[in-house]
């Protein structure tokens, strides 16, 4: 199960992720400064048409009461893409911290890693040199 998780991992292009992950936040943040700028309609309560009209002011009243349950559900939908977008910046925004981290453990592994060959390496001359004066 490891294994698989090591291969993806290895076959992300990590150096992309990273340059990209700034883009990523701040195109995160415009959608949702362009969705918040933008307001929905006023909802306007549905009336029932009066049975006593004509055939063709019976029509316009249904078409009034079809606009106005329109006009909600856009308005609902303009709801639901604003808690949406308000997502995504921070997802993005999390995204982008992640994205810092994971690139500061990565240069601390390699200078770890660096230190350990430096001390392997005096570690091996210290014992060539120990069984040259023993010998």
């Amino acid at each position: 199960m490891a294994i698989g998780w090591f291969t993806v991992l290895a076959a992300v292009p990590w150096k992309e992720v990273i340059e990209n992950a700034p883009k990523v936040a701040d195109g995160a943040k415009k959608l949702w400064h362009a969705v918040a700028k933008k307001s929905p309609r006023a909802e306007l309560p549905p009336r029932d048409v009066e049975p006593t009209l004509t055939d063709e002011a019976r029509a316009v009243a249904e078409m009034e009461l079809r606009v106005a349950a329109a006009e909600a559900k856009v308005s609902e939908l303009h709801g639901q893409m604003l808690a949406s977008s308000e997502l995504i910046k921070a997802l993005a925004e999390q995204n982008a911290q992640l994205i810092k981290r994971i690139e500061t453990n990565r240069v601390r592994v390699v200078w770890l890693t660096a230190g350990t060959l430096v001390i392997f390496v005096i570690a091996i001359v210290g014992l060539v040199l120990t069984v040259t004066t023993i010998n």
